[in-house]
């Protein structure tokens, strides 16, 4: 297995990458957790992306749940996944599952804390 490493830029080989993001320390894994912003919040904050907060509002762009809006309920960093009140999936035997979607995948339409220390 090999380390994680800063001197490290980029590469075209998808094993990498996949290498590098699986490797990163949570301080690094942190920013693969910012999310784009809606125009207006844009405009507002005069930024284009900021890192996902729980209670954030946010609306899903890709996937099969595409257009759904919802507050974030939790993070999990070291998965690099986003949990969404109300995207869950029905088992056989009746149980609700949440679905971990990507942060990519999603758009930030209202921001519950606005501290410009813990928003960057």
């Amino acid at each position: 297995m090999n380390t994680w490493s800063t001197a490290w830029k980029a590469s075209k080989k998808p094993r990498k990458q996949r290498n590098y993001r699986t490797q990163a320390p949570l301080h690094i894994k942190q920013t693969f957790m910012h999310v784009h912003l809606s125009k207006e919040l844009r405009k507002k904050l005069k930024m284009r992306h900021i890192g996902l907060h729980k209670d954030d509002k946010i609306k899903i762009l890709v996937g099969n749940f595409k257009g759904k809006e919802g507050k974030v309920t939790a993070l999990n960093l070291k998965k690099g996944k986003v949990f969404v009140e109300g995207i869950e999936r029905v088992k056989k035997d009746g149980s609700k599952v949440r679905i971990p979607l990507e942060p990519s995948n999603l758009m930030i339409t209202a921001i519950e804390k606005e501290e410009k220390r813990t928003r960057k």
